[in-house]
Formats: structure tokens, sequence, C-alpha cells
């Protein structure tokens, strides 16, 4: 079931399957999450999550399918983040 992007909100924090945080939400740009650069996980770059690696949004949160470290490295389809 694809996940319903109008529930995720700028400012949300996005965390991986670990509960590791990812980052916080900037905006949903069409299939992809644009992250903030400000948030210190960024490293002072936009970065990107697929809306196909969401797996939940629960207590104020974008929940992934994949481990904070699995995510930040690309790991698996290889285009987690970009």
């Amino acid at each position: 079931m694809a996940m319903d992007a109008t529930q995720i909100r700028e400012h949300m924090e996005v965390v991986g399957s670990d509960g590791e945080h990812v980052g916080t939400v900037d905006r949903v740009e069409g299939d992809k999450i644009k992250l903030t650069k400000s948030d210190p996980a960024a490293g002072g770059q936009h970065r990107y999550v697929g809306m196909d690696q969401v797996q939940e949004i629960k207590d104020g949160s974008v929940c992934l399918s994949k481990s904070a470290k699995e995510i930040m490295s690309g790991a698996g389809d290889g285009a987690a983040m970009r």
C-alpha cells in the first residue's frame, strides 16, 4: 500500500527502522521527501528519501522501512538517499 504523502508535514522527524534519526522533512517533492540541509545529519546538503522507503507515520515522525545506516549509505536499492 502506498503512503499518503499528504500526511507528511514540514519539520517532521525522519527515523530509520532502528529508531535512529535520519533527518528533518523540508517538503515532499513528487515521490521523494526532501530533507532540510540545516539538520546536523544532512552535512549542509539537501538529501532525498524515496516515498517507497516510508513504512508509516507514527507519533509525528516519518518511519522508514530501513535502518538509518542503510538509508544514509544507500544500501539495498542504492538510491535510498540522494
